[in-house]
């Protein structure tokens, strides 16, 4: 089995190898390749990617290069980890909307927007390399935004399918609390990429006891702090929403401490640079601890378990993935992606049936994908008022007035990355 990573330089990337190393059973690598522009970064990543497979005494051969076309070539699945822009470009994006009093975010608001105009070509160029490649392999998408990511590659044809790590974070975390194993706690997760909710959390499966009320009863104090929320709020929902939903019920609040505080970006970068001076040590040979801190945490068991299932290795029979809607939640057109628990085999992924929305939800979830439908428009086929569009449509902006001022700043910004500005 071969694995391609385009982004393979990315300081995510141990963490990604050590769950390779750990699960092997679950997903044989023969050959792995990091692929990734910046030579440097490959270089001092792939050299501890080999120490740890080694010293997990995993047979499988590593790889890197910079060349996407004989990186992907072959490939049983590639994963696609880029950040078009770097650092940089999130510093951009997550300081520039505080300007017109937005919130300033790499994933959502004109931030979020942003990064889509920036990723969403790239992605498509990657994936029609890897169609001419190998027409049948996967692609897992954990390029951010990913539900908008994800159905571009979808609407292009791509066998596609979206990971974000927030709804195992959530179990692994809701594990421990109840003190049972992970593969115990199933969640009713659904709505879109980073605006999600878990209206439930069952025992056993899908059919299993349903325990929220009691996890909030006992634990909502640990919760809410999780989620950087007062408690008040969860209590209120009767529900856990994801932690992105800040940003939406305490906006002006997040807000004002985003303009207070230094940006997860320049806390990021300066993490990255400690974290690529630890992998140039010949003696490390394994993900250090300050990774945890980067983000990502628990991606590599997803991955391996997404990748597993749809390479005919088994994996678990639920997984929260990105898919299409398909008529899962009626209230959205049937190409809109949704993240939901899903069946996943060879054939792709299957959502499980949802009930029925309560509008505090479902609103929200069809507000958000009318925007993503508009910002993938945006990041095809370019233009000024395309852009335009898109933000006046995003819940975090609506007003015509910031629209128009986070319009002129997100292309002054990004004019390098926008072929049409």
């Amino acid at each position: 089995m071969k694995l391609a990573v385009v982004g393979g330089g990315s300081t995510y990337t141990p963490e990604l190898i050590d769950g390779f190393a750990r699960l092997r059973d679950s997903l044989p690598i023969e050959e792995l390749v990091l692929v990734d522009p910046a030579a440097d970064r490959l270089e001092l990543v792939g050299g501890l990617a080999r120490r740890i497979f080694a010293k997990q005494g995993h047979p499988g051969v590593i790889r890197t290069t910079s060349d996407v076309d004989a990186g992907v070539a072959d490939a049983d699945a590639v994963l696609l980890q880029l950040r078009v822009g770097g650092q940089a470009a999130r510093q951009q994006d997550e300081t520039w909307p505080l300007e017109c009093g937005c919130v300033g975010q790499e994933t959502t608001g004109a931030g979020g927007l942003a990064k889509a105009l920036r990723t969403v070509p790239v992605v498509l160029d990657i994936a029609e390399r890897v169609r001419r490649t190998n027409p049948n392999a996967w692609i897992i998408d954990f390029t951010n935004p990913v539900g908008i990511v994800t159905r571009a590659l979808l609407q292009a044809g791509h066998k596609a399918v979206g990971l974000c790590n927030v709804a195992i974070g959530f179990q692994r975390k809701f594990a421990k609390l109840l003190d049972v194993a992970p593969g115990e706690v199933h969640l009713d997760h659904v709505g879109l990429n980073h605006l999600t909710w878990e209206t439930g959390v069952r025992l056993g499966g899908p059919g299993g006891d349903d325990i929220l009320p009691r996890l909030l009863a006992e634990h909502g104090d640990a919760v809410a702090a999780d989620l950087r929320m007062p408690r008040e709020i969860v209590d209120r929902l009767g529900v856990v929403p994801s932690y992105y939903l800040r940003y939406f019920y305490q906006h002006d609040a997040v807000v004002e401490e985003m303009r207070t505080k230094p940006s997860r970006a320049s806390e990021v970068a300066a993490m990255e640079q400690e974290l690529l001076k630890m992998y140039g040590d010949p003696a490390l040979d394994e993900k250090p601890e300050l990774l945890a801190k980067r983000g990502g945490a628990f991606y590599s068991e997803a991955a391996v378990d997404l990748a597993a299932s749809l390479l005919g290795n088994g994996g678990s029979p639920y997984q929260v993935v990105n898919t299409v809607n398909n008529g899962t939640l009626p209230f959205l057109p049937d190409d809109a992606v949704i993240e939901v628990q899903a069946t996943v085999d060879g054939k792709g992924a299957k959502p499980l049936a949802v009930p029925k929305l309560d509008p505090l939800y479902a609103g929200l979830i069809a507000h958000v994908t009318g925007y993503e439908d508009l910002a993938l428009q945006a990041a095809l086929h370019g233009g000024r008022d395309r852009v335009f569009k898109a933000l006046l449509a995003h819940p975090l902006v609506g007003q015509y007035t910031y629209a128009e001022q986070l319009t002129d700043r997100l292309i002054a910004h990004n004019r390098e990355h926008l072929a049409w500005a």
